[in-house]
């Protein structure tokens, strides 16, 4: 398992509704690829998330770096635009601190 201080991080990324809105988007979004049986990556804009959450441009950059910085997702940059991927490494490590008994 991940240090506690990685794992607390995490946790406290996700304390806030708009960033855990943005991970549950990118974990739906890797249900519904895992079920089509397609191989491709899971992966989001910024203006995916400006029209779930409806907020401005600004205020979803801050919640993306902070999920980036708690290592939840990690981040392209192709010109002006951004998409988000989920980090699977800390997906892993979050299902396997769920699952302990």
């Amino acid at each position: 398992m991940k240090n506690l201080n990685e794992m607390a991080l995490a946790f406290k990324a996700l304390s806030h509704p708009n960033r855990l809105q943005i991970y549950v988007e990118l974990l739906q979004l890797r249900e519904k690829i895992i079920a089509s049986g397609s191989d491709k990556d899971c992966s989001c804009g910024l203006t995916d998330f400006m029209s779930k959450l409806n907020i401005g441009a600004p205020t979803v950059s801050h919640h993306i770096k902070e999920l980036v910085n708690a290592k939840l997702i990690w981040i392209e940059r192709q010109g002006k635009f951004m998409t988000c991927h989920l980090n699977n490494e800390m997906r892993e490590e979050l299902e396997k601190f769920f699952s302990q008994k």
